[in-house]
């Protein structure tokens, strides 16, 4: 019975001693968890090879060239002047922009105009679509008459779905709505400024640029809160999508000064303002990790 028991012992230990190794501090572990496991692709492609943008009037280069007139080859996402390095001529070249480049977005466009942007955009099968829209949702004659966060959210889901449904793996770099009440606050010692926005530009916020009373206060700071909203619903919704990137906020963090904003109504980005937009894109595009 001994002996029987000490055989068993001995085989059961040859075939233990069969599935381990030596680390290399002497240590034993199993031969399996000595082999390195294979490294998972990344989802996320750090330099596409054509892109796509949607969105509204900044996309489009809006006042950046001429007086109410788009200027696209200044477009920050797609453009090709060579002065604004536009985020499709830092990722493809000057000549891949010009060829695998695409500007779908539209002046005066608002979050829930997106999904027929998108299925333009799923046509040409983009490796990058970049967005930057919601600024029309917040600039209405009115506070009262902004879009409601959840329709917003609903729009922006929907965009997204169109965009998934035609070309399921495009990636979506998502830039945040800017702070209308910085750009307010940036031109509204600026005369000209003033009296162009007397024309009724983003009205909910600019108008009676020079009222510093409760009400005034409290109606800005109405719209500024519904910005934040905002891209708090595009960042939630971006998160839900691997293929998806947010900037963090950082556009709505920019700083604009009078010389980065448009001569002709300061507010939108100028020339200098769209190669700001380009850097920041650029830096999350190309980013390891997608909060850097």
């Amino acid at each position: 019975m001994a002996a029987s028991l000490a055989g068993l012992l001995l085989a059961v230990g040859a075939i233990t001693g069969c599935d381990t190794a030596s680390a290399p501090d002497g240590s034993r572990g199993t031969a399996a968890s000595a082999r390195p496991s294979p490294s998972p692709t990344p989802v996320w492609d750090r330099s596409p090879d054509s892109v796509a943008a949607v969105g509204d009037s900044i996309t489009r280069g809006f006042d950046a060239c001429g007086v109410l007139s788009d200027c696209p080859e200044v477009s920050w996402a797609t453009g090709t002047d060579a002065s604004v390095r536009s985020l499709a001529v830092k990722l493809l070249g000057p000549v891949g922009a010009a060829e695998r480049s695409w500007n779908f977005a539209r002046s005066g466009a608002a979050v829930g105009d997106l999904a027929a942007q998108m299925t333009r955009a799923a046509e040409k099968k983009p490796e990058l679509v970049t967005v930057l829209a919601g600024a029309n949702d917040a600039c209405r004659p009115t506070a009262e008459q902004m879009t409601p966060v959840a329709e917003f959210r609903s729009s922006f889901e929907k965009a997204l779905a169109a965009l998934r449904r035609a070309s399921p793996k495009s990636q979506v770099y998502v830039a945040s709505v800017p702070d209308l009440k910085r750009l307010w606050s940036t031109g509204r010692g600026h005369p000209l400024g003033r009296q162009v926005w007397k024309l009724g530009v983003c009205a909910s916020m600019l108008a009676d640029a020079e009222d510093d009373g409760p009400a005034a206060r409290q109606r800005r700071a109405t719209v500024r809160q519904r910005v934040v909203d905002y891209n708090a619903a595009l960042e939630d919704v971006c998160a839900r999508d691997q293929r998806c990137r947010y900037d963090g906020g950082a556009v709505f963090d920019f700083p604009f000064t009078r010389e980065q904003l448009s001569r002709w109504d300061l507010f939108h980005p100028g020339k200098d303002g769209q190669q700001r937009l380009a850097e920041i894109a650029y830096r999350r595009v190309t980013a390891a990790e997608p909060s850097a």
